[in-house]
């Protein structure tokens, strides 16, 4: 969390630039429209590359329309060029050539930024966002360059092939799939178990966060918030435990000063440090 001082210093000094690459949510609860609020909230400038063009709302996903991969390859060089990323977020892409295209660009980076892989595979109501081939393509060709990922239950027994409805689940398959990517690091996430805690798993420790259940129907786009609020905190410098819970408690407020908007899952309040 920015302290208001934080931010007045932030905002003096030369901002650094991030990117997100993902999906469009037209109701601004997911994808980079959150994602640049989340940027914003952190003192951060956000670009944005998109991959899919969403039909949805609050109330769900009526309907996805993948951005071609020569668009996303284009989009990406041209950002490059002009405003290279101090860290990059990546989220939803859709097809298997997206995939493709944000593994060469990753490729070209050669390391040198933080860069956190929020893996969206299904959409809250089940709609699936990422074929299978790019589910492959993925674990092959981006887990192997990210710093972070950060898994839901769901997404963490896809890439895993384990069995994860538990806490005790979730530890093996998180640990399982940090130790098969040398460089990776995991931010595993329990929303969905009884008690909401985290879990991160890096090279070097073994972490659980502690959680807590917000009651509010301003839900939408926490995964996307958390894996954003996580690249902020490594891009500001924070070590990786320490990012790891910063991003947690400013998605916990998020949705504890959320006001209700919409007939669904509404949006949490990505802005609130800047309030």
């Amino acid at each position: 969390m920015l302290s208001r001082a934080e931010v007045d210093s932030l905002i003096s000094l030369s901002m650094k630039t991030v990117l997100t690459i993902a999906g469009f949510d037209p109701s601004s609860g997911a994808g980079v429209t959150a994602d640049l609020m989340v940027f914003a909230a952190h003192g951060l400038f956000g670009t944005s590359c998109i991959t899919n063009l969403t039909v949805q709302s609050t109330v769900g996903v009526a309907g996805t329309h993948p951005v071609a991969p020569e668009i996303v390859r284009e989009t990406l060089a041209c950002l490059a060029g002009d405003l290279p990323p101090a860290g990059v977020k990546i989220g939803m892409l859709s097809t298997a050539a997206n995939v493709a295209v944000v593994a060469e660009f990753l490729a070209g980076l050669g390391g040198r930024v933080p860069v956190v892989l929020d893996p969206v595979l299904h959409s809250s109501s089940g709609r699936e966002l990422l074929e299978p081939e790019g589910v492959r393509l993925l674990r092959e060709r981006l887990l192997p360059q990210v710093d972070w990922v950060t898994p839901n239950l769901d997404e963490l027994a896809a890439l895993t092939g384990q069995v994860v409805a538990d806490r005790e689940g979730l530890a093996s398959a998180a640990v399982a799939l940090q130790r098969s990517f040398p460089r990776l690091n995991v931010l595993a996430k329990g929303g969905h178990l009884e008690q909401p805690d985290d879990l991160v798993v890096t090279a070097a420790e073994t972490l659980w966060l502690p959680g807590e259940r917000v009651e509010t129907t301003s839900t939408h786009g926490t995964g996307c918030a958390l894996s954003s609020a996580l690249l902020c905190r490594l891009v500001l410098g924070d070590d990786a435990a320490p990012a790891a819970a910063a991003a947690k408690r400013y998605v916990a407020e998020a949705l504890r000063s959320a006001v209700p908007i919409g007939h669904g899952r509404g949006p949490m309040n990505h802005l609130w440090p800047l309030r």
